[in-house]
């Protein structure tokens, strides 16, 4: 028998499109060239603060919106429940504070992920997930929906969020550097303040440290992660650089 020759005439599979809104911008690169670049993902829009992310969604219509929690002059958090209106929102951020977690759920949150508790393929999992219509959460927000629920059900009142969330639980950020990159405590703060943008005298400063010392922190901090550049240490940081 003939083997079937494929239809061109078939539909091809229709892309999830995403709007990623985030101050930072390597994180934007990062997340547009890990997503964008698979077939089941469009990245139609950037936004860098939430004013911003409002505009482009109202303009370009996505499916999900990515959220960073924080972003001057416009955080996301304000912008959050009309965004929530138009799309399906999941928060993307290194904000871990339970009463941030709480807000951005009650303003309609689809999901909740803090940098440095999810892999590649977790996100890209939560991502398609929350464009389905489920939820995920990694290991902080969880907590807070736990502790929600059982303090609803000893006082009697509501909990967060009306919903039944799939909990996407996952080990801490230390534990998990710690055995996925062998950073030390040290090194893991280093890192979190390179990722928020700090340069060396500053993170020297913050750290109580030499600038000599901070390089050399930085040093091994780019072996252990196999990068050769700032921009790169943050994307593997951040679970947005393609793992090799």
């Amino acid at each position: 028998m003939t083997p079937t020759a494929p239809n061109p005439t078939a539909p091809a599979p229709t892309a999830l499109t995403l709007l990623v809104a985030d101050d930072n911008p390597v994180v934007r690169a990062g997340l547009r060239s890990l997503l964008g670049g698979r077939p089941d993902f469009r990245v139609v829009a950037e936004a860098s603060d939430g004013r911003a992310a409002l505009r482009e969604t109202l303009r370009t219509r996505p499916q999900v919106i990515l959220l960073d929690a924080r972003m001057p002059p416009h955080d996301g958090l304000t912008a959050l429940p009309h965004l929530a209106r138009l799309a399906r929102v999941l928060m993307l951020t290194h904000s871990r504070e339970p009463r941030t977690v709480e807000e951005a759920l009650r303003l309609g949150a689809a999901g909740y992920l803090v940098h440095g508790e999810f892999t590649t393929e977790e996100l890209v999992r939560a991502v398609r997930d929350v464009g389905e219509g489920r939820s995920r959460f990694t290991a902080t927000a969880s907590e807070v929906l736990l502790r929600s629920l059982r303090a609803s059900a000893y006082e009697g009142g509501d909990p967060i969020v009306s919903m039944s969330p799939q909990l996407e639980s996952s080990p801490s950020r230390l534990q998990r550097t710690v055995e996925q990159w062998g950073l030390s405590a040290r090194e893991v703060e280093v890192m979190d303040l390179i990722a928020t943008g700090l340069n060396n005298r500053q993170i020297a400063a913050t750290c109580f440290i030499t600038e000599k010392t901070v390089k050399n922190h930085i040093n091994r901090i780019f072996a252990k992660l196999h990068t050769d550049t700032r921009a790169e240490a943050i994307a593997s940081w951040l679970g947005t650089r393609p793992t090799r």
